[in-house]
């Protein structure tokens, strides 16, 4: 529950993109790991992410991962939902994560399309409907081509959005027409989610239900106040919170994600800076500007 007193829709409002914090010699710190979830909890979110790509999924072990998810559901306790983050470039191994991943306790699975492949449109509508067919909770698509190196299309989306499991997309295209297509005609139930911390406020006025984000790892109060603005339609107060995130939001990505933004929860105290190979800590200049935009 938000810190306003009031419960919006399933998977309304801001999510959390969750780093995973690690000690110096890059082990996991589960300890960081819990503060980090009491943080944006107190911040007000309505739900966070476990295990996607900000969580550096890509270097995290399969113990760690299914560690990870267990002390999350044990700490959070239900305090909000959790939506987990499976994917792969191989169909067949994500079905069979789908399979053998406890999800009992988790909202709905995060997957972002196919890494390096470059499937074509028809490729991913049946790589999604397999994994929409193998999952036990809803499916949020994940459309991030800056990292995947391909796209899906407005229609590709809206073709998805009719499987009866797939409930929405979190979109990190930037491309904005290819957004305002997806929300002019997708099922009144289909959520359109920003995916672009910047694009929060425009993609709401346009009628998507809110944002997952790697900002709100560090800011997590700013991210929920001013996307339920946006949500009841008090614009100004939105463009107002947003706008102050303006100077510090390419410095997040200066030197790849999440390298910024640990770099921000490290100046806040929430935990480290560590990055796993062949991500690299932020440099002592970046972290100096940060310290100064915070």
């Amino acid at each position: 529950m938000n810190n306003s007193g009031t419960r919006l829709p399933a998977f309304h409002g801001t999510g959390v993109a969750l780093v995973t914090p690690l000690t110096p010699d890059f082990a996991v710190d589960y300890a960081g790991w819990r503060r980090l979830l009491d943080f944006c909890i107190e911040g007000g979110v309505e739900y966070l992410v476990v295990n996607g790509t900000t969580g550096e999924s890509p270097t995290t072990t399969a113990v760690e991962k299914a560690e990870l998810l267990r002390v999350a559901k044990e700490h959070v306790a239900g305090r909000v939902p959790l939506v987990y983050g499976i994917g792969s470039n191989d169909t067949a191994s994500a079905e069979e994560l789908f399979r053998t991943t406890d999800l009992s306790g988790i909202a709905a699975v995060l997957s972002a399309s196919p890494a390096y492949n470059k499937p074509s449109q028809a490729g991913l509508v049946a790589h999604y409907h397999r994994l929409a067919d193998a999952s036990p909770v809803p499916l949020l698509l994940y459309n991030v081509p800056g990292r995947t190196a391909s796209n899906i299309s407005a229609e590709t989306t809206l073709r998805l959005a009719a499987h009866p499991n797939i409930i929405g997309i979190k979109e990190a295209s930037g491309n904005m027409e290819q957004c305002l297509a997806i929300a002019a005609r997708k099922p009144a139930d289909f959520l359109l989610l920003s995916g672009d911390d910047m694009l929060t406020t425009a993609l709401i006025a346009c009628g998507a239900a809110g944002t997952i984000s790697v900002m709100a790892n560090a800011f997590p109060k700013r991210f929920a106040d001013f996307t339920r603005a946006a949500l009841a339609g008090d614009f100004e107060a939105s463009r107002k919170g947003l706008f102050q995130l303006l100077a510090i939001n390419p410095l997040m990505y200066e030197e790849s994600n999440p390298v910024g933004v640990k770099a921000a929860l490290e100046a806040l105290g929430v935990c480290g800076a560590a990055v796993r190979l062949p991500l690299l800590e932020a440099t002592e200049g970046l972290k100096d500007r940060i310290r100064r935009a915070l």
